[in-house]
Formats: structure tokens, sequence, C-alpha cells
């Protein structure tokens, strides 16, 4: 496990080394003057060349690197040209919002494959369902938001269409609503976060739900055809208490696998959701990064993913080796 560990922990640092000098000669490729957008277009000359100065901008090239290095290492990740603010900041504010929803929408997505599966393999009744789950989750993710928006907000008027709470004075600590709202003790803002948080969760989840269910059910029946699953059924064990104490775990490293491969793309649905439903995280602070060719933000946001990345890759190997003792980590 230690050596497992210390090889994770390397090629951590391999992607990272490789992923700043991109960044670095992105920075210095595209057209731009980090100094003149942040002094402002109508600055004098003089100003910019001080603030180039004091940048470092004027600097040689592998002085730069240098020093663009020693800032990663104190979690220096640049200036937003948008915000003004350390892009390490406006992370850690965005990221609670987007951390939330992404946690509720991997949570209800597992929730439904998992039923679905054990329903279907139970049961053998839920095919209508299945096949209208996998039509909702393979359309496309803007598609299902304007759908759900459009049938729970416009229509039914049960959910919000946007935002995360709608009482707006509300003072949240964490940046986690949900945990705050418990710990103040009001129930009704929780419930009101719930509405909130409803639409967009469903709107990732289906997908989710989907991509595990395909693997979960296709991994499971297999499984069930081995022989010690009909030395169980021999015995006299329900079919229940065998799926899930026998089929369950032999079957769940294609499933963990596909999990962590949802998790690694969940980026790309917060992109989408976040932007049509105005969730405050990380998906719409890019995209509004993006409309601003804000670069700093960009590839800075850019170097912490690619460190999530390997974070969530290492645990997907870790589960799987949990999960069948026959893979070793």
């Amino acid at each position: 496990m230690l050596r497992f560990a210390l090889k994770r922990v390397s090629s951590l640092l391999v992607v990272l080394v490789a992923m700043s000098f991109i960044v670095f000669s992105l920075q210095r490729i595209v057209p731009s003057d980090p100094a003149r957008i942040l002094a402002g277009p109508t600055a004098p000359t003089a100003a910019v060349d001080t603030l180039r100065e004091r940048l470092g901008l004027n600097a040689p090239i592998l002085a730069q690197y240098w020093r663009f290095i020693k800032n990663l290492g104190r979690g220096d990740l640049g200036t937003s040209l948008r915000t003004r603010n350390p892009v390490t900041m406006d992370l850690v504010n965005a990221a609670p919002a987007s951390i939330e929803l992404s946690l509720a929408a991997l949570s209800l997505g597992t929730l439904i494959a998992g039923l679905v599966t054990v329903v279907s393999v139970v049961g053998k009744r839920v095919r209508m369902f299945r096949l209208s789950l996998l039509g909702f989750g393979s359309a496309p993710v803007v598609l299902t938001s304007l759908l759900l928006i459009y049938v729970f907000w416009f229509e039914l008027n049960w959910f919000p269409s946007s935002g995360r709470i709608g009482a707006p004075d509300f003072q949240s600590r964490s940046g986690f609503l949900l945990l705050d709202t418990i710990a103040a003790g009001r129930i009704d803002l929780f419930i009101d976060v719930l509405k909130h948080l409803a639409l967009p969760a469903i709107a990732l989840a289906l997908p989710i739900a989907v991509a595990l269910c395909q693997t979960l059910t296709a991994s499971l029946y297999g499984v069930m055809q081995e022989g010690f699953i009909l030395t169980a059924r021999g015995k006299g064990l329900g079919p229940l208490h065998v799926l899930l104490f026998h089929g369950l775990r032999n079957s769940a490293s294609a499933p963990i696998a596909m999990f962590g491969l949802q998790v690694r793309l969940l980026l790309g649905g917060l992109l989408v959701v976040e932007r049509v439903f105005a969730w405050p995280g990380i998906g719409l602070y890019m995209v509004q990064s993006f409309n601003a060719a804000d670069l700093p933000a960009i590839l800075g946001m850019s170097l912490a993913l690619g460190a999530f990345y390997i974070v969530v890759s290492a645990m997907v190997e870790l589960a799987q080796a949990w999960a069948d003792p026959r893979i070793s980590v």
C-alpha cells in the first residue's frame, strides 16, 4: 500500500510539473498583456510598464518559469483578470457549491442505478422504466436541464429554476448550505435549499445513473451465473440475500471504474448545468472566465482540476482492490 501511495504521489507531481509547463507556455503564447489588462485600457503607459516590472514580466523566461513554480508551491494559481482576486480564493469560494451539487448528483445517480439493477435482476419488471431512464439519460444535459425547468418550474411551479437559496440574507459560514442551515436550526431554509438543489442534481444524475446501471447490470448478470452463486442458492438463501451479499461485491469492479470515470467527467456537466441554473460554483466560474477571456483563471483552474483527476484515479484503484481481492494495487 505504501508503494502504491508513493507511486501515485510521484505520478501527481509529474503531471503537475507537465501541466505547469503547458500552462506557463500558453500564458506566453497567447497574444495578451496581463499588465495592460490589470491596469485597465485607459491606464498610462508608464503605469503599465511599472506593473509589468512588478509582475516580473520583463525577466528572462527561465526566471519567470521558476517564479511560476514557486508560486504554485505556495498555492498561488495566479490572479483572475475578471474578478481581480487570486484564483485560489475564487476556487475556495466556488468549490462548496459545486461539491454540494456533485455529491447530490452522484448519490442520486448511484441510488437510481442500484435500485433499477436490483429490481431488474430480482423482479424483472422494470423494462419500461429502464428504457425511459436510458432515453432521458442519453439526451444532452442542456436539453434535460431546460426540460426540467419547463416542466417543474414553468408548468408545475414545484421547484425553483435558479440559485441555491431563496433567502439572500442568510449568511453561510462554510459555503455548504445544507450543513449551514441545519447548524442554524433553520429547517425551512434547509427544505428551500433542497428544492433549489433538486433540478440541477437530477439533470446531472441521469447520465450517471444510465452509465452505472448499464455497467452494473452487465457485470451482475455474469456473476449471477457463477458456481458460488448456484451454491448459495442451493443452500436455500433467498434471491435478494444472494444478490446483496454474494453478487454485488463480486461484480463491483467495473461499476467502481465507471463511477470514477463519471466523477472525472462531471466537470463537463457542471459547466452546462451551473450555467443553466445560475448555480454559483466552479462550472459557472469557468464559463464566465471563458466569456471574459480570463486566461489566468482558466489555466489556474485547469491545474487544480488536473490534480483532482489524479486523486480520483488513485481512489478508484484502491476501491477496486477492496472490492475484488484478485486485483492488486
